[in-house]
C-alpha cells in the first residue's frame, strides 16, 4: 500500500492561475522522499492540498488507501505535517505545546505525557520540556513542531523546509533525528532547498516544475544521469575572469577560487594540462560536494 498516492491532482484558480497541471505521484510505505522545486513550482500547493488546506479543482488524493475528501477523518490520522512557519503558543512550554496538541485528537493526558516524552527525547528536548518555548534557538522551535507532529504516531510525515534558517551543525543534527523516524516505520515526504540535504538523506524524488511533475525516480537512478564531474580549484595566483577552454565550464567564485564542470570523458590531468598552458597554477582541489544542485538545475531548465 501506498503512503501517498496522487492521481491527476490539478489546481486552477479563479484568476485563472493554474498551479497544478494533473500530476501523478506516489510514495512507498515507509520512504524517505524528495519533493523538489523552485519558489511557485507546485510544491505548497500540493502539500495544502494533502493536508486539506487547499481544495483540489480536480484528481484524488490517498493517504495509506484514505481518500482525503471521502474518508477525511481516517486519512487525516495517518497524516503529520511540520510547515515552514512556527506556528504554536511562544508563551506554552514545550511540553505543554505536545499535550495540547494530544488534547485535539482525543489523546487520554496519561497516554500523551508518554508519547510526549518518547517524542522530546527523539529531538533531543526532554532536558528542555517545562523551558517557555519563545526562550529556544530557532532550531530548537523547529524540533518542537517535529516532535509535536510526531504526538498522533503517524505513518506519513510531510516535513515542509524543516531545516530553513538553521546553522549546518544543527542542521546536520536534525538528519538525524529525521532519520531515526523514518528508521522507526514513518514514512518522510521533504521538501527542502538545501539539495545536499535531500541527496544524503531520500530514496526517492520527485521535482515539480510549472505545476508539473518533471522527474520521478530514485535517487540513485537521477545521479546516474550526471554527465560531468565538478570540482572547485584554489589558484595560486588571482584571476580577474574565469578562463575560457573548449569542453570546460568555468565559474569564477572568488579572484583565487574556480567552479568547474569536467565531463566524464576527460581526466583530471587533461584538464591540469590545459590550465598550464593558461598559465594558471592549482594549489589544491576538491569536489564539488552538491551533485544534485547542479542536475537539479540542468532539469527545471
Amino acid at each position: 500500500m501506498y503512503a501517498l498516492s496522487i492521481e491527476n491532482l490539478t489546481k486552477t484558480y479563479s484568476n485563472g492561475f493554474v498551479a497544478l497541471k494533473g500530476i501523478d505521484l506516489d510514495v512507498e510505505e515507509g520512504d524517505f522522499f524528495a519533493l523538489l522545486g523552485a519558489n511557485g513550482a507546485g510544491k505548497s500547493t500540493t502539500i495544502g492540498i494533502v493536508s486539506s488546506l487547499i481544495n483540489k479543482t480536480s484528481g484524488s488524493v490517498s493517504i495509506f488507501g484514505h481518500d482525503i475528501v471521502k474518508n477525511n477523518k481516517q486519512a487525516k490520522m495517518n497524516l503529520g505535517i511540520v510547515p515552514q512557519e512556527i506556528n504554536f503558543n511562544q508563551y506554552e512550554t514545550v511540553e505543554n505545546i505536545l499535550l495540547i496538541y494530544a488534547g485535539y485528537f482525543g489523546i487520554a493526558r496519561k497516554e500523551a505525557k508518554i508519547r510526549a516524552k518518547k517524542a522530546l527525547k527523539q529531538m533531543h528536548l526532554w532536558e528542555k520540556r517545562d523551558t517557555v518555548s519563545r526562550r529556544l534557538s530557532g532550531g530548537m522551535k523547529r524540533r518542537v513542531m517535529i516532535a509535536r507532529a510526531l504526538i498522533p504516531k503517524p505513518k506519513l510525515l510531510i516535513l515542509d523546509e524543516p531545516t530553513a534558517g538553521v546553522d549546518i551543525e544543527i542542521r546536520r543534527s536534525m538528519w538525524e533525528m529525521m532519520e531515526q523516524v523514518n528508521k522507526e516505520g514513518t514514512a518522510i515526504i521533504l521538501t527542502t532547498h538545501y539539495l545536499e540535504e535531500a541527496e544524503n538523506l531520500c530514496r526517492n524524488i520527485a521535482i515539480i516544475h510549472e505545476g508539473m511533475i518533471v522527474e520521478n525516480s530514485d535517487m540513485a537512478t537521477l545521479l546516474s544521469y550526471i554527465n560531468v564531474n565538478y570540482f572547485i580549484l584554489d589558484l595560486e595566483k588571482t584571476l580577474i575572469t574565469p578562463p575560457e577552454i573548449a569542453g570546460y565550464k568555468f565559474d569564477l567564485i572568488e579572484d583565487k577560487v574556480l567552479s568547474v564542470a569536467i565531463p566524464k570523458s576527460n581526466s583530471l590531468n587533461q584538464l591540469f594540462e590545459q590550465l598550464s598552458i593558461h598559465n594558471i597554477q592549482i594549489k589544491s582541489l576538491k569536489n564539488k560536494s552538491n551533485r544534485l544542485e547542479q542536475l537539479f538545475m540542468d532539469i527545471v531548465q
